[in-house]
């Protein structure tokens, strides 16, 4: 069915709980999974401005890329758990869902497994989400675990 899974991956309990499912499902299809981190462009949001420290954006790079790092050796331990052949990237792009893609149709995945956060109100509107912008813009199929599970899930913790 699916020989090649791409997930990205924010780092949350709830990305987490999608990349367990994820590898899950490569393991029953015999995939192999690439996680993905999208690093901001930093350079793009900090202005040329002489007050700035010119060594700020490489500093918030490295401390982006230390995050990333850590996200994706989540991906990288339970692949291996599961025995599913993994490998790891980390994209810079000041539009996540670009990266999410372009990676997707550059290493040939077949399915994008990731994670939707629910948000209210003004932040929805503003921020949208990126799983809704991969799912609109994709040319594959886009598995979306929804952070927000109804009392009775299997997956909801007892408070």
């Amino acid at each position: 069915m699916f020989k090649h899974i791409l997930m990205p991956t924010d780092g949350s309990d709830h990305s987490e709980k999608a990349i367990k499912r994820g590898i899950e499902l490569a393991k029953l299809c015999g995939a192999k999974v690439t996680g993905i981190h999208v690093v901001p462009d930093y350079r793009l949001t900090i202005s040329d401005d002489s007050s700035f420290d010119p060594a700020l954006p490489g500093k918030m790079d490295n401390e982006a890329r230390a995050r990333a790092e850590n996200f994706l050796a989540f991906v990288k331990k339970t692949a291996m758990a599961e025995g599913v052949p993994c490998d790891t990237i980390i994209a810079t792009n000041s539009r996540p869902f670009d990266a999410i893609i372009n990676t997707a149709n550059e290493r040939r995945c077949d399915l994008i497994v990731m994670t939707s956060r629910y948000r209210r109100g003004l932040a929805s509107l503003i921020m949208g989400s990126e799983a809704s912008r991969v799912l609109h813009r994709a040319s594959i199929p886009v598995l979306v675990f929804r952070a927000v599970m109804s009392a009775d899930h299997p997956d909801k913790q007892p408070p």
